[in-house]
This record gives structure tokens, C-alpha cells and sequence, in this order.
């Protein structure tokens, strides 16, 4: 029951592999889940001694339920190529599969970094996930923010895990992008339509809440990247559920 199998899930993601395998290296055995990449991805992980699965992408919690299901450990430690377990969290994890004292899994807070600058408010000062937790009573939900359902009670780490999410503006913009797109057919599946009130009130709205709301002026001008980069998010996801209801009708 103490061995654990770490997961981290990858799409062109040759810049944090190499760290992100390292950062979790105490694990029995770490399984990476690639959704095909086209960089150096995999040529640097087949050299880091770990399992490689291949699986064509459809959402987030498919693709990390389908390689919970392949891992051979009782406790999962869940990744995010861009996340970075550090040492007081890696004690936290080992002291609890040891004595998990009744919790089925664990929640962790997350420093935010955007391009090597940490942001400590705009929103992300009170985020959470849950990244270790036992298979048979945790499985993931959701397309885009995807969840854990847990059949008991979850935890709580002390210490915080690094989160280097948005390493550029292209780089966050395009993960805007994919988010905006798969949060579009998820409506599309659910029968929403677009109108002038998600195209010119929402994606506003949207920065106001992080620029002001979640104090994300307190972070300089990375704060208000965050906040416009948020509205574009919401801006593109509209736009891209416009394009498919009429593609579609």
C-alpha cells in the first residue's frame, strides 16, 4: 500500500519533462502519457528510465484515468509536466502513504510562476488540486478543469508545489486556445448558443474579477497579463462554440 506510481500526462512538452520526471523521481514507478508529441518529448523521457504510454488525446480526465487504470500502485501522484514537487511536499507525500490517517487522497496549493515571475494573488492564491490520492477511490471528471470525485475524505498538504504554467505569452495563449476549444464543444454537446451577452459582457468581466477582484494589480504587470490573457480565454471560448453551431447547422 506504500508504493506509489507517478503520472504525468505530456503534449509537446520537451521543455519541463526532464524536470518534472526528476521532481518525482522517489515514486516506484512514473508513467508518462504522451498524446503524441511532435518535439523532443519522448526521446528525452525514453532516457529517464520510466513507462511511456501513447494515447490519442479526447479530454483531460480520459486521457489521466486511462493511465491510472495502467499503473500497478495502489497511491497515484498526479504531475503536470509544468509542476515541480519540492522537497517539503515530497516528505508530505511519503510520510502520508505511509499514514494516511483514514484520507483517500490529498489536496496541494501551488505557487504560480508566469515566465519565471511568481504571482501571488490574481486569483491563483487560494488554488488547490488534488495530485495524490488512491485509484480505488478517486477518479477524475470534467473535460477541460478536471476533477477529482473522491469515495471518502481528502486532505491537506502544508507545503506548496511550484507551478511554472505559463513560461510565455505565446505559451499561454495558446493554451487558451486548446482550453477555449474543448470547453466549446463541451457546451456545444449540452445545446448552448452564443450571445451578445458572452461576447461583450463575460470576457470583460472576466478581467475585472482577476485584475480587481482577485487583487491581480498587486502583481505588477504580470498581474494584468493574467487578467486580459483570462478574458481572452472566455472571448475565444464563444467564439469557437459560434464557429461549430453554425458549421453545424
Amino acid at each position: 500500500m506504500t508504493k506509489i506510481s507517478a503520472i504525468i500526462p505530456t503534449l509537446n512538452e520537451e521543455i519541463h519533462i526532464a524536470d518534472a520526471i526528476k521532481s518525482v523521481s522517489f515514486a516506484d514507478e512514473i508513467i508518462v502519457i504522451d498524446s503524441y508529441s511532435t518535439d523532443n518529448t519522448l526521446a528525452i523521457a525514453e532516457k529517464m528510465n520510466v513507462k511511456i504510454i501513447k494515447r490519442k488525446f479526447d479530454d483531460f480526465s480520459s486521457q489521466k484515468n486511462y493511465a491510472i487504470s495502467q499503473a500497478k500502485n495502489a497511491w497515484i501522484y498526479i504531475l503536470d509536466a509544468d509542476e515541480r514537487v519540492t522537497k517539503q511536499v515530497k516528505a508530505e507525500i511519503l510520510e502520508a502513504v505511509k499514514k494516511p490517517k483514514g484520507f483517500v487522497g490529498f489536496y496541494v496549493r501551488r505557487t504560480f510562476y508566469f515566465a519565471d515571475k511568481k504571482v501571488n494573488y490574481s486569483g491563483f492564491q487560494r488554488d488547490k488540486v488534488v495530485r495524490l490520492f488512491l485509484k480505488e477511490y478517486c477518479k477524475y471528471a470534467g473535460v477541460v478543469h478536471e476533477t477529482i470525485t473522491a469515495k471518502g475524505e481528502l486532505g491537506f498538504f502544508k507545503s506548496k508545489i511550484d507551478h511554472f504554467s505559463f513560461r510565455s505569452y505565446d505559451h499561454y495563449i495558446a493554451k487558451m486556445n486548446h482550453y477555449g476549444q474543448l470547453r466549446a464543444e463541451e457546451l456545444y454537446e449540452k445545446g448552448k448558443k452564443v450571445n451578445i451577452y458572452h461576447v461583450l459582457v463575460k470576457p470583460p468581466a472576466r478581467f475585472l474579477i482577476h485584475y480587481l477582484v482577485r487583487l491581480g494589480f498587486l502583481d505588477g504587470f504580470a498581474g494584468f497579463l493574467v487578467a486580459k490573457t483570462q478574458a481572452y480565454g472566455v472571448l475565444t471560448r464563444y467564439i469557437k462554440l459560434w464557429l461549430i453551431n453554425n458549421r453545424n447547422q
